[in-house]
């Protein structure tokens, strides 16, 4: 056909006018076999749906903690943290760099005393939390740990993920605080210890999303992401630890884009890809070779323009999650392009979940999109120029190298140009942005953040450093500084010191005496 009219995905996959089972190879794959293209459980929903989690935290631990218990009165499953900048990056709410940040993107915690507030009333045994933090990461679930061992929970029974993907903060969003080296040693000590502490617990979710945020392409998200899940993995095993019991515990975090169809296919490829690299590592369970997955809809893709257009778009992208068998989901806020979510517009995106749930019947039958000509086919095309690209990466000496050698930044970066130079040339368009807009105007309205929350923060602070031993401050610091030096596990001394009300600041300035900070 001569004359057929040429369209491509953002991945630049041709996209034919029709496909025929000469398009697709014969294969016999099911649900819950490997390589877990088709799903990672035999029955998918039928057994369980996918965790609800909603993403939220805002200013202070008690305005977070009332949000919390809204979203769980609503019908959540499982919570998911979002922590403010100055967290995220290892400063207390009361240093210089905090300035005019505090509360603002996520909640601020400082101490043990503002994660007790954060979880008040809430059964850590019963409730699995997932919390956003990188380079932070190993202090948070310190303070976790902390509250479940206050609460008498047992840690053998919690549940939960912190995000501690620090590979993907180079590469594509910037809240790093050490070198690469001194990262990737915390991250080992922390599956190390959580192995034999907290067994049930996700010591990583190796993210895309982000990666996707930035400017990827669906492509690109699932090749540097498995890139990266490679180069934690072999970090793992030079450790000595056994793939086998940390590789079951390691979860993944993608994006939802509006293009259903290659973001089904962009799932099952990834599922696919990863067993294939972990059975190659030398992964014998299979669990250890399961890609499980959290998935949270594209926040890039929401439009300040028309912003009720956005319960539209998630609509789509919970729609492709749920096809491509996540295992939790989080839908965002059809308001989340002016600010952070306000509590109606959190309620229409779990809404949007719970109607794809229990109304939709996607969750009727595992992979209802197996065997068609044309997702099979997309899923193959996705698999084949994603393994191009980590073999790439592999050439170059893998994960690490490719980032310092700016290989996925430079990469996200075409993507991203060509992408907005589609949207500025008309050839891509978005609705009531370049098509179909509107002069009416904006009447949304938008969530506030209470501007008094750093002297609120910086009160809290100063009251903890009257009431707590200095002595046992100074002497966990200590320890944490000798256990950085000495190549020891770091979480015992960690844990150590938060129950000692160490500061989050305090304990990653320890660590920046020893290990320095990355430029």
């Amino acid at each position: 056909m001569a004359n057929e009219k040429k369209i491509v995905t953002d991945s630049g996959i041709g996209i034919k006018q029709v496909y025929y089972s000469t398009d697709v190879k014969t294969n016999n794959e099911l649900p819950g076999e490997f390589p877990y293209t088709r799903g990672v459980q035999p029955d998918m929903y039928r057994g369980k749906l996918w965790t609800m989690r909603q993403y939220a935290g805002f200013s202070t631990a008690e305005e977070s903690n009332k949000r919390y218990h809204y979203l769980l009165s609503q019908g959540v499953s499982g919570l998911s943290v979002a922590f403010d900048l100055p967290t995220q990056i290892g400063y207390d709410s009361d240093h210089p760099l905090a300035d005019g940040e505090v509360g603002k993107v996520g909640v601020a915690i400082d101490s043990l005393e503002d994660m007790e507030i954060l979880f008040q009333g809430i059964n850590l045994e019963e409730v699995s939390s997932s919390m956003t933090i990188n380079a932070s990461g190993f202090i948070l679930l310190a303070l976790y740990v902390a509250v479940a061992k206050k609460n008498g929970a047992d840690l053998k029974k919690i549940t939960g993920t912190i995000q501690n993907d620090i590979l993907k903060e180079y590469a594509a969003r910037g809240t790093y605080i050490y070198p690469p080296k001194a990262s990737m040693r915390i991250i080992t000590d922390i599956f190390e210890w959580c192995a034999t502490e907290v067994p049930k617990w996700n010591t990583i979710s190796i993210s895309g999303y982000h990666i996707r945020e930035a400017g990827s392409t669906a492509v690109q998200e699932i090749a540097f992401t498995l890139s990266n899940g490679k180069a934690y993995v072999k970090a793992a095993l030079e450790k000595g630890l056994d793939i086998n019991v940390f590789g079951k515990r390691l979860s993944f975090f993608f994006n939802a884009h509006n293009n259903l169809f290659e973001e089904v296919a962009k799932f099952r490829a990834a599922r696919k890809i990863w067993a294939t690299i972990m059975k190659d590592l030398g992964a014998t369970d299979p669990k250890a070779m399961m890609l499980r997955f959290h998935t949270q809809t594209g926040g890039s893709t929401l439009t300040a323009q028309q912003p009720q257009n956005n319960i539209s778009r998630v609509t789509i992208q919970t729609i492709a999650a749920v096809l491509g068998g996540t295992q939790s989901l989080h839908t965002n806020g059809y308001d989340e392009a002016l600010s952070l979510p306000t509590e109606e517009a959190a309620k229409i995106a779990l809404r949007t979940q719970q109607i794809v749930a229990f109304e939709s019947g996607v969750a009727d039958t595992a992979d209802p999109l197996a065997g068609s000509y044309f997702v099979e086919s997309l899923t193959a095309e996705v698999e084949t120029a994603a393994l191009q690209l980590i073999a790439k990466i592999d050439a170059m000496g893998g994960s690490v190298q490719a980032i310092e050698e700016g290989f996925m930044q430079n990469e996200i970066a075409k993507s991203a140009y060509e992408y907005q130079r589609n949207i500025e040339s008309g050839e891509k368009i978005i609705v009531g942005v370049n098509k179909f807009q509107s002069a009416e105007k904006n009447t949304t309205p938008v969530f506030k953040i209470d501007e008094n929350i750093q002297s609120v923060q910086i009160e809290k602070i100063k009251k903890l450093k009257e009431n707590r031993s200095a002595e046992k401050v100074a002497a966990c610091l200590t320890k944490i500084n000798q256990y950085a030096i000495s190549g020891q596990n770091l979480m015992p001394a960690v844990v150590d010191a938060v129950e000692n009300y160490c500061t989050l600041g305090e304990i990653a300035d320890e660590l920046r005496k020893v290990f320095g900070e990355y430029k």
